[in-house]
C-alpha cells in the first residue's frame, strides 16, 4: 500500500499570504505547505482523504488522475472546499464518486454545494453521491476502513484507520474507547500544530505521547503551522521513529 502526503499544513498553509516570519519566508522546501490531504492507494483500491482547496494543484503535483472514493474528516472548509473540482475526474475517467461522510457533515456539503444536488442537473456539475460513514469497520475493495472517533476541540470528527495506517489530522483527543482500534499500527500519521498547546488541535508533545502509547513502526507528524519554526530546527529533536511529513512524501507500507 502506498500513501502520498498531499498536504500537510494548516488551514491557511505555509506561507500564510502575507506573513514575514521566518517560515513563511524560508527557501527551505520542508517549509511549504499545501492544506492537509493525503492519498491511498493498494492493489484494487485509490482512496482520498479529505479534499480541500489545493486538490487541483495536489493532483497535479503528484500525477495522480483518479480516486474511488473520498473519505471525509469533518466539515471545516480545508476540509471539503475543493469537492468542485472533482469534476475533472468525473470528465476524464468517466465515473462518479462517493464521498464517505458523517450525516452532519453529508447535510453542510449539500448546503456549501447547493447546485450539485438540484433538481435541475446541467453539464459540468460535479458528479458525487454522498455515502454514510459507518460507525464500524467496513471495507472497500482490499482495503479495511476503520473510523476513529476523535474530538478537534468540541467539535466531533473521524480519524480512519486503513489496513495498517492510521490517519489522524485536526485531532486534540482521541477518545479513550478507540485506542483499541490502534492497536498494530504500523504507520501513524497525526497531526501537531505547534510546540505550545492549543484548544482545539495537539501541540507536538501532545502527539508524541500518543505516538508513544500507540507504539507504530514509523509515525508522521502532519497539520503544522508557521508556528512550529523551522522545519530543520524541530526535526532534529524527534524520536527516531518520528519524522514531519512533507507534501509530495511517499511511504509505503
Amino acid at each position: 500500500m502506498k500513501i502520498v502526503a498531499l498536504g500537510t499544513g494548516t488551514s491557511q498553509g505555509i506561507p500564510i499570504i502575507g506573513c514575514q516570519c521566518q517560515v513563511c519566508q524560508s527557501s527551505d522546501i520542508a517549509d511549504t505547505r499545501l492544506r492537509s490531504s493525503i492519498y491511498v492507494e493498494s492493489a484494487a483500491a485509490k482512496i482520498l482523504i479529505d479534499i480541500g482547496p489545493d486538490f487541483r494543484t495536489q493532483f497535479l503535483d503528484n500525477q495522480l488522475t483518479t480516486t474511488d472514493i473520498v473519505l471525509i474528516t469533518h466539515e471545516h472548509n480545508d476540509h471539503i472546499i475543493g469537492l468542485d473540482d472533482i469534476r475533472a475526474i468525473n470528465y476524464t475517467q468517466n465515473k462518479s464518486i462517493p464521498i464517505y461522510a458523517s450525516p452532519k457533515v453529508s447535510e453542510l456539503i449539500k448546503k456549501r454545494f447547493a447546485y450539485a444536488f438540484s433538481e435541475t442537473q446541467y453539464p459540468g456539475l460535479p458528479q458525487i453521491s454522498l455515502e454514510p460513514l459507518p460507525e464500524i469497520s467496513f471495507t472497500y475493495k482490499d482495503i479495511d476502513i476503520t473510523p476513529i472517533k476523535i474530538l478537534h476541540g468540541s467539535l466531533p470528527i473521524w480519524g480512519f484507520r486503513l489496513n495498517d495506517l492510521v490517519y489522524i489530522t485536526d485531532g486534540s483527543q482521541i477518545l479513550e474507547s478507540e485506542y483499541e482500534k490502534l492497536s498494530g499500527t504500523k504507520v501513524l500519521i497525526i497531526n501537531a500544530l505547534r510546540d505550545s498547546s492549543h484548544h482545539s488541535h495537539f501541540s507536538l508533545t501532545e502527539a508524541l505521547a500518543i505516538i508513544k502509547r500507540i507504539n507504530p513502526e514509523k509515525a508522521y507528524i502532519t497539520h503544522i503551522s508557521h508556528s512550529m519554526g523551522l522545519t530543520a530546527r524541530w526535526a532534529k529533536n524527534l524520536p527516531t521513529n518520528v519524522s514531519p511529513l512533507q507534501d509530495r512524501m511517499v511511504i509505503e507500507i
